[in-house]
């Protein structure tokens, strides 16, 4: 399904990447790792790497941080998207958003639904635009992960991939704010 236009160069993108866990270390963070080998793959690069626990207040403040600082292009989170009471990463991400990219969970719950059935009811991953920064939220398996970014995220960070695509915007994501 993705059309990519070849006469077009790559473009890599700086992508941070944040666990969101209150047992992970980067030792045994199998989701953070899958996400930084498939950027790197991708021939991104890999701005930051972190992990953060489930508080509101430590999500907000590194997302912030990051969204703000100016050298990242994009965050990719991974974990504290179910239904359990310290899965808060909605709740902490989502006032965040100058914008809410509407579209991410439900494409998501598609490609989801084809492996792993009704479960993916229990998902809130979800995306936006924090000033001229993309941020995706993701479940927090490495299953997970790779459907969001195969299924989605290559194409869209990929500027040749056609009709449109996340990179070929980018310059433009913060037009008419106040800066």
């Amino acid at each position: 399904m993705a059309n990519i236009d070849e006469s077009r160069p790559f473009i890599p993108i700086r992508i941070a990447v944040l666990t969101i866990s209150d047992t992970r270390s980067e030792q045994d963070d199998k989701s953070g790792a899958t996400l930084l080998r498939l950027t790197e793959e991708a021939g991104h690069t890999v701005a930051a790497r972190m992990i953060v626990k489930d508080e509101v207040a430590d999500i907000q403040d590194r997302i912030k941080r990051w969204a703000l600082q100016g050298d990242i292009d994009a965050i990719v989170t991974t974990g504290g998207t179910g239904l359990t009471g310290r899965d808060v990463t909605p709740e902490a991400v989502r006032p965040l958003f100058d914008k809410e990219i509407d579209g991410f969970p439900v494409l998501m719950h598609m490609i989801s639904f084809q492996k792993i059935g009704t479960s993916t009811v229990q998902s809130r991953s979800l995306a936006g635009v924090i000033g001229a920064c993309y941020v995706f939220c993701l479940p927090g398996s490495p299953g997970a992960c790779k459907d969001a970014w195969d299924g989605i995220l290559k194409a869209q960070f990929d500027i040749r991939h056609r009709p449109c695509n996340f990179v070929e915007i980018m310059p433009r994501l913060s037009e008419g704010r106040a800066k």
